[in-house]
């Protein structure tokens, strides 16, 4: 095992430990002239206005995907499991995530385009839309990319659930209905307490992926209009690679990444498996 951990120290340590030294210093793009600046990437992110809005919308941008390709999610897996189409369906319904972000990114902006998109059209002549694109509003252009991200990584989480649906002993469903349950009953009693663990990996795949992910959002808007959809990394990007701020980059890099675990714990704790522990409670 001992290439493979040396690969993977190579890949993620060395890269972490690097993150955290340029944190604590001013770094030139060229690598030359690197000082100690005594905390000061750190001390600025406290009175960075940009960096604190960025944090409210990467959390309202990831609450807003969250909710709706989990709720999605579970409604079309559970709509598709076992259904006479169930194979093809999913293939279809895998295609936009076999697509790259940015590709995606590109057929939605053509989509939302204010001259030629389709999207644009339809929802202008339901008298949804005005002139402007919905990209183009401060008011709508998060709901935009949400629509993108939605519409690509949803697959993902009927993937999942499927897989667990799957998995449901049939002995505990056929038993609930013995007691008198219903089907909605015996989804929330039963299925739904089996499909934790498969949550939660959906779940965390997502979230994490929101956290990161900024292909589709610099296509679409960059950040705009007017940074009402500069989430954080977006954020990052720019400080980063526009300004070439490396040490504040970094600084910002690493309290996304620490976020990012404890959010995550935090996450694994909340959805830990009640049907191991109602199992466990029935065998003691």
């Amino acid at each position: 095992m001992l290439p493979a951990i040396a690969v993977l120290a190579c890949i993620t340590i060395y890269p972490f430990l690097w993150l955290i030294w340029m944190s604590l210093h001013k770094v030139d793009i060229g690598g030359a002239g690197d000082v100690w600046n005594n905390f000061k990437n750190w001390s600025r992110l406290a009175n960075d206005a940009k960096f604190k809005q960025g944090w409210w919308l990467l959390l309202k941008y990831s609450a807003m995907c969250m909710f709706a390709e989990v709720g999605l999610g579970i409604l079309l897996a559970v709509i598709l499991n076992r259904s006479r189409w169930e194979k093809l369906l999913v293939t279809i319904f895998l295609m936009p995530m076999m697509m790259a972000p940015i590709v995606a990114g590109l057929v939605w902006y053509y989509l939302y385009n204010s001259t030629f998109g389709w999207y644009h059209w339809l929802l202008q002549s339901a008298g949804i839309l005005g002139e402007k694109t919905i990209l183009a509003d401060t008011g709508t252009a998060m709901l935009g990319i949400v629509i993108v991200d939605v519409w690509q990584w949803t697959p993902l989480i009927i993937l999942i659930v499927l897989a667990g649906l799957k998995r449901v002993p049939s002995d505990q469903l056929e038993a609930n209905m013995v007691d008198g349950a219903g089907e909605i009953r015996n989804f929330f009693q039963i299925t739904l307490p089996n499909l934790y663990p498969f949550l939660l990996i959906a779940i965390l795949l997502r979230f994490m992926d929101n956290f990161r992910f900024i292909d589709a959002i610099l296509v679409l808007t960059g950040g705009g209009p007017a940074d009402s959809t500069k989430i954080l990394p977006t954020y990052l990007f720019d400080v980063s690679f526009k300004f070439f701020k490396l040490g504040r980059g970094a600084a910002i890099a690493v309290t996304l990444l620490i976020v990012t675990i404890v959010l995550g714990l935090i996450l694994v704790k909340v959805f830990e498996n009640p049907a191991s522990k109602i199992n466990n409670q029935e065998v003691a």
